[in-house]
């Protein structure tokens, strides 16, 4: 994505309060050049697109206070949330309209990611690993919503292309340095500069470590990000370096007692992840003519992940441990092409791309003891016994079509469709032995079609019908037959066919662009065909990956934008129904719960409300307060009102346990002290509000009284904290 202009107009955008008043959008027309596809190209103008795209910039999520990238975009971007189901800030399980981007292995992802064109969805389990962003080099966010089949496989409720800064576009130097409560440092670089003869270059890198707000939390990373290339009135090119390592300790979740007790408390623990990245792309874009350009890009991609996981383990003989590790190998590689036509009446794009991938993944188990500090230590002893392997690898091959056709100045037709063809192959290694070698083949052609009118006076309505795909991944292939049932969520077994996921979106909205003033409505459905569920086997703890008929997902996302002299106003309010949309037995790692027609997905606020508010009183002063506000969440084990399995002859035991709604204000402040000097502080959840952004049924092993007991489990949210830093630009 790029820009004809620096200012923002999208209108779905929650806008971070960024900026000086001196360049209020009042006097400036905004033009803003949106990729209809991942890969480099000329793209559109936004306001022809027949659907709103969110987008910001690197300043804005700089000066928005948020400490990571997922939290800005929580805090921002309409229909996003974040459930912190794994306690650190950088393993968030982020949705949008109900649709996730999660580190969590064995999640249903439905939402595609991609970094400088290159989808950064790992191969095993699409899972997103946010701690691998490079965040200090994001120059560029855009959210396209829906089922999108521009942005390949896994695009079902939406897709986010991140573009990293170059030295053409941000030049100079930034220094960022924070302290903040709970021993988090972190400390930000970035360097670009333009040499002669067209030349330039841009590295960026991150450094953050804490302690964490709870029990044995600590954790540290660090990346790095490099682009050197040449830009020439006929061709550009460049070559991206994008690598980083991890060590991230997260708590999960707390029984409702634990929590009451101590909150900052772990379960058990350890509950260790480790993440390693290298990635290599190169990308170029000729310019053959006025009307013509031809872009191509290649990469390769090598990842690594190590777990290590304290669990308890309920016998016979009493409580004891289990230490389970897992080890992942991914390597990936691919290429992409497009070529762009543009004349008067139409933005003409085609392209094709093709993606490799191979993948190693072995799981270990230990017998253990547990300490009285509930820490889960080997048995002296005890042998590293493996419980599951599989070595696979994957192709997608899959050519595009776009036209943005002028049908008069204020009508535009878009018309689009895309091509995939999907290979997917493994081994699995059980207890039992090798397993027979499986592949199968996935072919799907999806079609987009949509149509904006600019009816005057500043507004515009639209509507779109979309389709997109995603195929089974290893994680849901490796555990999907029902005589050979598998515990959450990575037990694996010989499998049967499992059908891809299709998702079909109806969207339709209106938006108002004036100077100073920005609104807009947006209403969706998205209906997943086939989609993919872990289902009950009737047997204790086990269940396995199936097809149900549907799921579904409708909503209404509506923002406004108020620019008046030194203050900024913005507001964003989401509803949204996320249900089942057929009728079946899930299993919930817990017990088997029923599911019917309109049954609610768990984890998942029905309304939220975001507010924000920034006045500049002085032209080096900035204040800004931030509110967000969601309701109640359905508790995982809980959709169906039970609160365990029902017994024979006995009535059921019925219980509303979801999850209660909350209100969080956060308040920034900064103030430039002497030029490129910029000091900043925020406080976050300023009452000090306790809260919990997921719920879950599970068997609390330690419940008063010595005796086991089902229990729900939430994922605590972070109390107060303080943190400021300081800023150089030059």
């Amino acid at each position: 994505m790029k820009r004809a202009s620096a200012a923002l107009a999208a209108p779905l955008l929650f806008w971070p309060m960024t900026g000086s008043v001196a360049a209020a959008p009042e006097a400036i027309a905004t033009v803003e050049i949106v990729g209809v596809a991942p890969g480099a190209g000329p793209g559109v103008d936004r306001r022809t697109l027949p659907y709103a795209v969110q987008s910001a910039d690197g300043d804005e999520v700089a000066a928005s206070g948020s400490g990571t990238l997922a939290e800005f975009m929580a805090r921002t971007l309409v229909g996003v949330q974040t459930n912190d189901i794994s306690g650190s800030p950088f393993q968030t399980d982020l949705t949008y309209r109900g649709y996730r981007a999660s580190p969590v292995l064995g999640t249903s992802q439905g939402i595609s990611v991609y970094l400088d064109g290159v989808r950064i969805n790992e191969p095993f389990g699409d899972v997103v690993n946010w701690d691998m962003v490079p965040e200090a080099a994001i120059g560029k966010l855009a959210l396209v919503p829906g089922s999108n089949p521009l942005y390949g496989l896994n695009t079902l409720g939406g897709a986010l292309a991140l573009e990293g800064k170059s030295g053409t576009s941000d030049p100079g130097l930034v220094l960022d340095a924070s302290l903040a409560q709970n021993g988090r440092r972190r400390i930000d670089l970035a360097r670009g500069a333009l040499h002669g003869g067209g030349w330039h270059s841009f590295i960026a890198s991150t450094w953050f470590a804490e302690q964490g707000w709870r029990a044995h939390s600590d954790g540290q990373l660090g990346n790095l990000y490099a682009k050197v290339g040449r830009d020439s009135a006929a061709m550009d090119w460049s070559v991206t370096l994008n690598g980083g390592r991890s060590r991230l300790r997260g708590n999960g979740l707390l029984p409702d007692a634990t929590a009451a007790s101590d909150w900052r408390s772990a379960y058990t623990f350890p509950d260790q992840t480790r993440n390693q990245l290298v990635q290599l792309a190169a990308r170029t874009t000729l310019r053959i003519d006025d009307g013509r350009t031809l872009s191509a890009q290649a990469y390769v991609r090598s990842s690594r992940r190590e777990t290590v996981n304290g669990d308890v383990e309920l016998d016979e003989e009493g409580i004891g441990g289990q230490f389970n590790t897992t080890s992942t190998r991914q390597h990936g590689q691919g290429a992409s092409v497009q070529l762009a036509l543009r004349n008067a009446r139409h933005q003409i794009d085609l392209g094709a791309t093709l993606d490799r991938s191979s993948v190693a993944f072995a799981q270990f188990g230990q017998d253990g003891i547990l300490t009285p500090e509930r820490e889960v230590v080997p048995l002296a002893g005890a042998e590293q016994e493996p419980a599951s392997s599989v070595s696979g690898s994957a192709q997608a091959l899959s050519v595009y079509a776009a036209d943005t056709w002028t049908l008069a100045p204020s009508i535009h037709l878009t018309a689009s469709a895309r091509l995939n063809r999907a290979r997917v192959g493994n081994r699995l290694t059980t207890p039992a032995g090798a397993q027979p070698a499986e592949r199968f083949t996935y072919v799907r052609l999806n079609p987009a079609l949509g149509l904006a009118h600019a009816l005057g006076g500043g507004w515009t309505v639209s509507a779109t019908a979309a389709q997109g795909n995603r195929v089974p991944t290893v994680i849901e292939l490796g555990c999907a037959d029902p005589t050979q049932p598998c515990r959450l969520p990575v037990g694996l077994q010989s499998d049967p066919y499992l059908r891809q996921v299709v998702a079909r979106t109806l969207e339709a909205g209106a938006r108002f662009e004036r100077p100073g003033l920005h609104l807009s409505l947006a209403a969706y459905r998205t209906v997943n065909r086939d989609d993919i569920l872990f289902l009950s086997s009737g047997l204790s703890r086990q269940g396995y990956f199936a097809n149900v008929e549907r799921t579904r997902h409708q909503g209404i996302d509506a923002s406004l934008r108020l620019v008046r002299g030194s203050w900024t106003m913005r507001a964003g309010y989401s509803w949204l129904d996320a249900a089942y949309a057929a009728d079946g037995v899930l299993f919930t790692g817990m017990r088997t719960v029923s599911i019917r027609r309109g049954t609610a997905l768990p984890g998942l606020p029905r309304q939220s409300l975001k507010l924000g508010l920034e006045w500049q009183p002085a032209p080096a002063w900035r204040l800004g307060a931030d509110l967000d506000a969601h309701s109640s969440l359905p508790t995982q084990g809980n959709e169906d009102g039970l609160a365990a399995d029902p017994v024979a002859g006995q009535a059921p035991a019925t219980a509303d346990l979801r999850v209660g709604g909350r209100v969080l204000l956060h308040l920034r402040a900064s103030w430039e002290m002497a030029p490129h000097w910029e000091l900043y502080a925020r406080i976050d959840n300023v009452t000090e509000r306790r809260y919990a952004s997921f719920g879950a049924l599970g068997r609390d092993v330690f419940a008063a009284g010595g005796a086991p007991q089902d229990a729900r489990f939430i994922a605590p949210g972070a109390p107060r904290a303080l943190a400021a830093g300081l800023r150089y630009r030059y």
